[in-house]
């Protein structure tokens, strides 16, 4: 099994989480505090990038649930980029597409947050 590893960084106000490996019910505690952690430094533009991440459980779903409500109080949202094909089926079958914007190219979820990068 992969090891899950979380990389972040910062393009203008928009914060760049790329996930890495399983995210899973014994990962999404992780993924759940650093999500936690970017927000509370105040950035509110998230994206979460995929292209390295094998594999995606309801647990992992949930952590995006747990913030998204939040972020849009505070005008910002959590986009989704890169997602491999079987992980994007697990967010199709659970309705996620018609909840959060999910984009082929990282660069197109940066534009759409309107940066100037």
């Amino acid at each position: 099994m992969a090891e899950f590893t979380i990389t972040k960084s910062t393009l203008d106000d928009i914060a760049i989480v790329s996930l890495h490996g399983f995210l899973d019910a014994h990962t999404a505690s992780q993924f759940e505090q650093t999500l936690g952690e970017v927000i509370n430094q105040g950035m509110h533009k998230i994206i979460v990038n995929f292209a390295e991440l094998e594999y995606i459980s309801s647990a992992g779903l949930g952590v995006f649930m747990v913030f998204i409500e939040g972020v849009r109080a505070k005008n910002g949202d959590i986009k989704l980029a890169e997602m491999q094909p079987r992980v994007f089926t697990v967010f199709d079958l659970l309705g996620f597409p018609m909840l959060f914007e999910i984009y082929e190219q990282q660069q197109d979820a940066i534009a759409k947050f309107g940066s100037n990068a």
